[in-house]
């Protein structure tokens, strides 16, 4: 039920058009049209099976076009994706949501909505690359198996429809044909050649059918190795701001590692101080304007023991480093660039509590401009609460206070004033150079007193584990590039029958060169060289 039996005996798959071993048509009149060797005619499973839910999405995913369609969209989402910069390129105290809709409007709003800000880790991207790769899988297995199939079980002699269909085919009235010599000539052309009942086939570069297999084998382990990249703990690339003097946990290592700044370096171009060579080039951009180097100076500390929440992690220096440009920190699998730095940036900034009348202080407050505590208790009943505090402050569309990013470019300050006299608390802004009171009767404000700056430096926390799989699919894909491109599979087939001698030729590619083979195979014998049929048709 599910075979075609050929006349010459051979049971063939259901959905076969040409018998796999003599090649005669199946279930097919006697046509003058030449025959479609591309699968040998063999029978494919999305051309054969078509009821069930399976052979459905069997057959949609083994469509070239739905593969084609798959990566053109995929293509132009990752082109989308470049209009506005992914998460990771955002400050790092910029809320995503804010920042996009802020710095780009209602289009940055809709950019970050669909999941763009974030493109090679949102779900629908990976399905999408994950949908590709089902595609290669199916559609190289609804073609390899039985294409690998019909070219292990062709036999030598064939049907003389199948002959005389071929795109290369002539006939010789002729009793006696000088095998051997013809033997012969075939070998010194590297062809494998093959006699059965007085009947040849020669055939060499049959490895080059399957560069295209071996393509989508190269594509398949590219893209696993691409999705690896979503799986904690395969791939990082984060960006790490550190001050000089603290210590950050490295992003990536669970915890694990943490790094300290002690110091970042600067250095520039002087005019006076360099080489004549650079004096053109400093004058035009200016003196001290040209960064020579620059580099941190860090620690890197593993933590001991298992991670308590709430409590300081007990560090044991592993080693000290200077991070320069192209000469990174590389520790296990992490890698830690130098890439950019902050310098000057205000770290903290000091208020005094005092009486506006006399000037009398009541004590000083250092605020923490990343990490700011809501409450500094002064004694003897003097208190300030941080009710707001605004680190890129601007006034919005509707005149209200409000702050553009979390990077304390201008900082401003809500603060409630309590004390002894006044319990209720009075209330004033103080941004840099401005106080703003609630009211005009306030009898206390905070005064400004000083600025501590702090050099940041920025470094690119790198770890990739995924790099084997993409380099070694991509060295793969190429190996079946060229298979496929610079060889051809050629096939020449000759057969004597009541005195008739039929020669059929077929190659994948490059008609041309099997057309000059043949007249160099045939060269001397008394066997008429085959003819193009489709020059004539």
């Amino acid at each position: 039920m599910n075979k075609d039996t050929c006349e010459c005996g051979h049971v063939n798959p259901k959905g076969t058009l040409l018998c796999e071993s003599c090649g005669n048509p199946i279930a097919e009149k006697e046509k003058k049209e030449l025959l479609d060797m591309k699968y040998e005619g063999s029978a494919r499973r999305s051309q054969t099976y078509k009821k069930t839910v399976v052979d459905k999405v069997w057959n949609f995913f083994s469509s070239v076009k739905v593969g084609v369609w798959l990566i053109v969209i995929t293509l132009i989402a990752s082109a989308i994706g470049t209009i506005f910069p992914q998460k990771q390129f955002i400050p790092p105290t910029a809320t995503a949501s804010e920042f996009y809709k802020e710095e780009y409007g209602f289009f940055g709003d809709l950019y970050y909505q669909l999941g763009f800000h974030d493109l090679y880790g949102s779900w629908w991207y990976i399905i999408l690359v994950a949908s590709i790769g089902i595609s290669l899988v199916i559609a190289s297995l609804d073609r390899f198996v039985p294409l690998y199939r019909a070219l292990k079980k062709q036999g030598v002699t064939r049907h003389e429809s199948f002959l005389k269909r071929q795109r290369y085919y002539s006939s010789t009235q002729i009793d006696n044909i000088e095998f051997d010599r013809i033997k012969k000539k075939f070998a010194s052309r590297r062809y494998k050649v093959r006699e059965e009942n007085g009947n040849l086939l020669a055939e060499k570069g049959r490895f080059s059918r399957w560069g295209p297999y071996v393509n989508h084998c190269g594509l398949i382990l590219f893209l696993f190795g691409a999705m690896l990249r979503s799986v904690p703990g395969m791939y990082v690339d984060e960006v790490l701001w550190v001050r000089e003097g603290e210590i950050e946990v490295i992003p990536g290592t669970e915890g694990k590692y943490y790094l300290e700044n002690k110091d970042f370096i600067m250095e520039v171009y002087e005019k006076d101080k360099e080489d004549e060579v650079f004096e053109e080039a400093i004058t035009r951009v200016g003196d001290g304007s040209v960064v020579k180097n620059f580099q941190s100076n860090v620690v890197l500390y593993e933590r001991l023991g298992d991670i308590v929440h709430g409590a300081e992690p007990e560090l044991k220096e592993v080693t000290r480093k200077e991070i320069k440009v192209n000469d990174p920190l590389k520790f296990e699998s992490f890698s830690l660039y130098q890439v950019d730095y902050k310098l000057n940036e205000l770290n903290e900034m000091s208020f005094s509590l005092i009486d506006k009348e006399t000037e009398e202080s009541f004590g000083q407050i250092s605020v923490d401009l990343i990490e700011p505590e809501e409450t500094y208790d002064l004694g003897n009943g003097y208190k300030v609460e941080l009710a707001t505090y605004l680190p890129d402050f601007y006034y919005n569309s509707e005149g209200l206070p409000a702050t553009k990013t979390r990077i304390p470019n201008n900082p401003a300050f809500v603060f409630k004033m309590y004390t002894p006299d006044k319990p209720e608390g009075e209330a004033s802004l103080v941004a840099i150079q401005q106080t703003i009171e609630a009211s005009d009767n306030n009898q206390y404000k905070m005064k400004f007193e000083g600025v501590e700056t702090k050099d940041l430096t920025a470094l690119t926390v790198r770890k990739d584990l995924t790099l084997w799989f993409l380099g070694i699919g991509g060295a793969i894909f190429m190996v079946g590039v060229i298979q496929g491109m610079y060889w051809n599979h050629r096939r020449i087939w000759i057969k004597h029958t009541n005195g008739t001698v039929h020669i059929a030729a077929h190659t994948n590619k490059n008609w041309y060169g099997l057309s000059r083979e043949l007249d160099t195979l045939l060269d001397g014998t008394n066997l008429e060289i085959p003819k193009d049929q489709k020059e004539k048709s």
